[in-house]
């Protein structure tokens, strides 16, 4: 359903990516066998791991980029609604990855738990293994010219309209 416009009345909702964006692709290096290491997992909610951002590397962006955004996203969260670990905006469109400090002008934005920057993962003791979806998203606007403090629900919404391409990668976790 990417792409896909529902009508909601006076206004057109479309999901956020939309159909045929272009696909390149992510990697990290913190990410072995496809799991977090402890210096990446949260050091809150039980967990006490370092909480380190995890480094990213991309190729393959599409024309037009004009700036980058991040997210880490648990779909498996008991919430109902998952739970967004990371969002990060305005990463000028030279970028080809993160590392442990952000490219000047980039905005490391508030996760759902209200902090802002990166929440490494720590799903509940005895669940089953999480998912934890990074995504990297082409823009075709240079800054969402949002605050940090921004909501990812809002984050996300904003975001939405103007992704013209997204790699995607899954990491597992589990206590």
């Amino acid at each position: 359903m990417r792409g896909e416009a529902k009508d909601f009345g006076r206004i057109s909702v479309r999901s956020g990516i939309p159909t045929g964006a272009h696909r390149f692709t992510v990697t990290s290096p913190d990410l072995a066998g496809g799991r977090f290491s402890p210096e990446h997992w949260a050091n809150s909610f039980g967990c006490d791991g370092g909480n380190q951002p995890l480094r990213l590397d991309w190729r393959g962006a599409p024309a037009g980029t004009k700036s980058f955004a991040v997210t880490m996203f648990d779909p498996d969260a008991p919430t109902g609604s998952g739970f967004w670990h990371w969002l990060v905006w305005d990463v000028p469109a030279g970028t080809t990855g993160l590392r442990e400090t952000l490219p000047a002008g980039a905005v490391a934005g508030a996760n759902a738990a209200g902090a802002e920057g990166y929440l490494g993962p720590c799903p509940p003791v005895g669940d089953h293994a999480h998912r934890y979806r990074i995504t990297v998203y082409a823009l075709d606007t240079a800054s969402l010219a949002l605050p940090a403090a921004t909501p990812p629900t809002v984050t996300t919404f904003t975001m939405g309209g103007h992704v013209i391409g997204y790699a995607e990668t899954t990491a597992l976790a589990a206590r």
